[in-house]
């Protein structure tokens, strides 16, 4: 075979193995990433999901805390 027949053949066969290894690591990075915002969209949404519970709580705290203030005043008073 002629030097240049092989050495195309060996370019073409260079080229599609980095081609290859190329798409396969971009692939692993984004299933990589993907999976780095999927944790971090279903730790948001836990998130989101506790704080009106959180924010019920704060009202009843504060109600109660309302309700103390006022006796407090009373006892003063008398």
């Amino acid at each position: 075979m002629d030097s240049n027949i092989i050495t195309a053949v060996l370019s073409l066969i260079g080229t599609l193995g980095g081609s290859l290894g190329g798409i396969l690591v971009s692939s692993k990075l984004t299933a990589y990433r993907l999976q780095q915002l999927e944790s971090k969209v279903a730790e948001h949404n836990n998130f989101a999901r506790r704080m009106p519970v959180v924010e019920e709580q704060i009202k009843v705290i504060n109600h109660r805390i309302d309700d103390l203030e006022e006796e407090e005043k009373r006892h003063e008073q008398n």
